[in-house]
């Protein structure tokens, strides 16, 4: 029966949509499958639900212009309608063939595929007769090749999928793309004529009419008036509501608030019922648009007033509509609390959903979500606010797994698995997860003093992309640069932040390539309505003005800059460009007093710092590598005996340190160098009580920005300038420290005010030239540092900080009056010179544009951004098209076109286990720690699984696999569990020596980490 002289008026309701593959319906007492009709309306439903209480005006703004043609409630409900047509391709011949088949099918389904059949011919459903011949296609292609049809499009000449001409008709095509998207690809044109002779005949044609008529009746959507209604030219539109949709499919995909219907239920009632799970969904998912209180600093942070920096900030805010706000200001000034306020005040003009907080690393993401925690009780209006961290790592989070046992309803923890994808987060994608930059770890915390249960986290938050969807997300930068990249599901991560004010934070840490993303990703949020508000210490203006245009781009205006100063620039919704702030003089100045010096080697330096805080000092070593890290802690440790110190007072902290040892160590730092634990004792201003008389602290690049540290004295590798001024933070983190801070860390100055901290940057001299750095990793002999940061920002800083030696040999820079000065004597024209330095500044400069060059052209050709060209001419949707070439976001992929957050060697996840000598598995050497595998999905024994994987994973340079000396590559390692056969995994014995992996080619020792022989 394939004719449409065999269908009653029934047949269409028996077209399938979900199949109860867990057995999740059945164990409630429903059916074994869901009529495709249900689920439409299940998605429009919820998707009429986020329209009201998700969406921020801004969004239905935007949406309304390309939906409704300026009628908002006929926008809405268009916008729900094509949502539920999302997946009308499933009325094919190919899709319901698939009941009850394939590898995952069990014998219960099996069964269950010849019930339905039956049912399915006896009601005139147009089956074929023989299921062999009927060709394949996904069903989104599907649907993204029918519905232009099905809404009214039979113009002569589009029967094969090719664009109807008509302008009339192209919203219909631009929204069909769109729904062909919904499992994470925008299709491209080839894909959905593909999929034309998978359709079906002219019978599947009456059963997918039905099916939209359906929907169209319970919504009191008008088909007839689509072709009016859809008319879609802004890019972010586009964005948006595939966005939308994949979100609102994902919420309607769960069984337990969408349970199953029968064909013979009415659709009437079936509504009803999608309506009730809507509401019911989106409130235990806590998707409300956040509601922010009218309040005042001293409320948000009882006891404190924002000081005349903050102030004058908050008074360049317009009075509405969105803003992009620009804060420079040294380390400690606060610029995480006006951060904080700008987003309140925007929320309260525009409506925005949260706020997302994206950080340079891992690491630094934890203590800005305790601050953020600090902020909910006086900043929302409602009993609980999602609370996500999103990054790879966040299942290893203490403060993760406080957050998700403080959801009110034992049944929120559920969630529902998106469509099409498991309810498993296997353990190869938790390690392949845990990447990020070479130096990230997740510290811990317990529950900030004072603070209610306001911030929760559902668990549905920790699956991929669904962090950026929660009210408040911290988070590193990495989503903000794959937003505007292709690849699966972009989209919603661009939907999750354009609902939001969007938060960079430290915006001076990002390669150029990172920068050029970023650039893109501000100008679809301009495009899309969001706030963008960007923090740095030390902000090149080169920077300021990429971010000013990017903005301005996706605002599609001219920026009109009046020419003020000051450190904080606001830029509005018209390109009205606003500066302010205290100017040079104004403010409190940050005095910091260099020492330059050549590095006299890992001996002589821990010597000359345990002799110098023997009688008391906290110092704190920053190097650009691990080995030097090491090297220097070993040093250290085997000296401090005869200096006096004890083991437990000097630390080491770098990202080849399992994270199970590291963090108890990240910990105990905060506890001794951060601020007074005590809320009243912070806000007063008092020195930290348990901070130590002296400690001595080796680490890399990790406490740059992760760890809320307080040093008295402070020496760097030579690094660049940003940098440096970045690190020389750490000195002034806590002022209630400077007045104890011991004689030898301070260098007085009558003439300039109050004793000045001392900071000393080592640098390597090059034996071929006196006076020159060595800088560059390719001389002989040479410097690997030049392997971390480019060997011209080292020289020119080097150079920078010369000219500035005094005659008694220091380096005064005060911050922010020296901060331009130091930044345009690196970052602007190229330094001159003469002689030999003139040689080196022309080669590392030559070299560095060839690698900024390269950088760029990365950026581009990756970057997606919503208008061409200096007319601005928006882009088309089949400029987002993408495809399993272009990956997860930092995973799978073809290599040329993949979405990559960021560039350089990359880093590998290493599973560290230990095997006892009766074979079994642990997590530490003593045993103490088994190993346990296989606990189900969605249980809190799964989440502590999961979070052992991931305290027990190491990163490892990519390097290490090729070179002089590889190790085995990964494929070739023995397979350590069958749970873990797509997990690297490295065995050792008690000793640390390995056993199986690289056998004998690693070692692992607790305190100094990783290393390779």
């Amino acid at each position: 029966m394939s004719g449409s002289e065999n269908i009653n008026e029934h047949a269409w309701k028996w077209s399938w949509g979900k199949t109860d593959q867990d057995g999740t319906s059945v164990r409630a007492g429903g059916p074994s499958w869901n009529p495709l009709v249900a689920h439409l309306l299940d998605t429009a439903a919820v998707t009429l639900e986020l329209w009201d209480r998700y969406l921020p005006a801004p969004v239905r703004e935007r949406l309304t212009e390309g939906f409704g043609g300026g009628d908002a409630a006929q926008a809405r409900t268009t916008v729900a309608f094509l949502a539920g047509l999302h997946d009308i391709g499933k009325a094919s011949p190919t899709f319901v063939g698939r009941f009850g088949s394939g590898p995952r099918a069990t014998a219960r389904m099996r069964e269950e595929r010849v019930h339905w059949e039956a049912g399915a011919r006896a009601a005139g459903l147009p089956l074929p007769e023989a299921w062999s011949k009927v060709r394949d296609a996904r069903h989104e292609h599907i649907t993204a090749f029918v519905l232009p049809e099905l809404l009214g499009c039979r113009c002569p000449g589009t029967a094969d999928g090719t664009w109807c001409k008509s302008p009339e008709h192209r919203g219909l095509y631009v929204a069909a793309s769109c729904l062909g998207g919904h499992h994470g690809h925008i299709p491209n044109p080839l894909l959905v004529k593909k999929a034309r002779g998978t359709t079906g005949d002219g019978a599947w044609g009456e059963v997918r009419g039905r099916l939209a008529g359906a929907v169209a009746e319970q919504l009191g959507a008008d088909i007839g008036r689509m072709p009016q209604r859809v008319r879609l030219v802004r890019p972010a539109t586009l964005v948006l509501f595939t966005g939308l949709v994949v979100l609102s499919d994902w919420i309607a995909s769960d069984t337990r608030r969408f349970p199953y219907s029968v064909p013979g239920d009415e659709p009437a009632d079936m509504w009803r019922r999608a309506g009730h799970g809507a509401r019911e969904a989106v409130t235990a998912l806590g998707l409300d648009r956040w509601r922010p209180k009218e309040t005042d600093w001293g409320r948000l942070w009882p006891g404190t007033q924002p000081r005349r920096f903050q102030k004058e900030a908050m008074g360049l805010l317009p009075d509405e509509g969105q803003a992009l706000v620009i804060v420079e200001s040294d380390t400690g000034s606060g610029k995480t609390r006006l951060a904080l306020w700008c987003a309140l005040r925007l929320a309260l003009r525009n409506g925005y959903q949260g706020v997302y907080v994206a950080m340079p690393t891992r690491a630094a993401t934890h203590q800005t979500a305790l601050e953020v925690e600090r902020f909910l009780p006086g900043a929302a209006d409602a009993d609980t606010v999602n609370l996500a961290l999103v990054h790879g790592a966040a299942h290893a989070s203490q403060l993760v797994h406080r957050l998700v046992d403080a959801v009110r309803a034992p049944d929120a923890a559920g969630g529902v698995a998106p469509d099409g994808e498991h309810d498993v987060v296997d353990l190869a994608g938790v390690v392949r997860e845990v990447l990020d930059a070479p130096d990230c770890a997740e510290g811990e915390g317990g529950r900030p003093d004072g603070s209610s249960a306001r911030a929760v986290l559902d668990p549905w938050y920790l699956r991929r992309c669904l962090g950026l969807v929660a009210t408040f997300g911290i988070g590193t930068v990495d989503q903000l640069v794959l937003s505007a990249q292709r690849s699966r599901h972009w989209f919603l991560r661009t939907f999750g932040l354009a609902c939001k004010t969007v938060v960079i934070d430290e915006a001076h840490a990002y390669e150029l390539y990172q920068q050029q993303l970023l650039g893109a990703a501000v100008e679809w949020l301009a495009d899309a309505g969001a706030s963008v508000v960007v923090l740095s210490a030390t902000l090149p203006e080169s920077v300021r003005e990429a971010l000013t245009r990017s903005w301005c781009t996706g605002l599609r205006v001219t920026a009109h800059d009046g020419g003020e100063q000051g450190p904080v620039t606001v830029v509005d919704g018209a390109g009205r460009v606003r500066r302010g702030g205290p100017g040079p003089g104004e403010v409190t100045p940050l005095r910091t007093e260099l020492e330059l010096e050549a590095d006299p080697g890992p001996g002589a330096l821990a010597a000359r710092l345990l002799d110098r805080a023997r009688d008391g000092g906290c110092v704190g070593v920053v190097r650009n590598r691990v080995d030097e890290a090491v090297s220097l802690y070993k040093e250290a440790r085997a000296r401090a005996e005869e200096y006096g110190w004890r083991p437990d007072e000097i630390l080491l902290l770098h990202g080849r340190q399992m994270p199970r040892g590291r963090q108890p160590v990240e910990e105990r730092l905060t506890a001794l160098l951060g601020p007074a634990a005590d809320p009243e004792a912070r806000t007063a201003g008092h020195p930290n009580p348990d901070r130590p008389h002296r400690l001595f602290v080796i680490a890399t690049q990790v406490i740059e920005q992760s760890l809320d540290l307080d040093f008295d004295h402070l020496v760097s590798d030579l690094a660049p300038i940003d940098l440096l001024i970045q690190r020389r933070g750490r000195l002034h983190r806590h002022a209630a420290n400077d007045a104890r801070r011991p004689a030898w860390c301070s260098a007085a100055d009558p003439d300039r005010g109050p004793a000045a901290a001392r900071m000393l940057v080592l640098y390597r001299p090059d034996p071929r030239a006196d006076g020159l750095p060595l800088v560059e990793p390719s001389a002989l002999p040479g410097n690997a540092d030049g392997f971390v940061y480019a060997p011209y920002a080292l020289a020119a800083t080097y150079r920078a900080l010369l000219e500035r030696r005094g005659a008694d040999g220091g380096i005064g820079i005060s911050t922010p009056d020296d901060s331009r000065a130091l930044l345009d004597a690196v970052y602007g024209d190229r330094r001159q010179g003469d002689g030999r330095w003139a040689e080196l500044l022309d080669r590392t400069w030559d070299a560095w544009q060839d690698v900024l060059e390269k950088e760029e052209a990365q950026a581009r050709h990756r970057a997606l951004r919503p208008y061409r060209g200096a007319r601005r001419v928006p882009i088309e949707v089949s400029d987002l098209t993408s495809g399993r070439d272009h990956g997860h976001g930092d995973e799978g992929g073809h290599r040329e076109l993949r979405a990559l957050s960021r560039l350089g060697d990359p880093s590998v996840g290493v599973l560290c286990l230990y095997r006892q000598d009766a074979g079994r598995l642990t997590y530490d050497a003593a045993g103490t720690l088994p190993v346990l595998l296989g606990c189900a999905a969605g249980t809190a024994a799964r989440r502590r699984q999961e979070r052992d994987v991931l305290l027990n994973t190491v990163t490892v340079p990519a390097h290490w696999f090729g070179g002089r000396n590889p190790l085995p590559a990964m494929d070739t390692w023995p397979t350590a569990h069958p749970l873990l056969a797509r997990t690297p995994v490295a065995l050792f014995d008690m000793t640390g020596t390995c056993v199986s992996g690289p056998t004998g080619r690693l070692r692992y020792d607790p305190l100094t980490g990783l290393t390779r022989r």
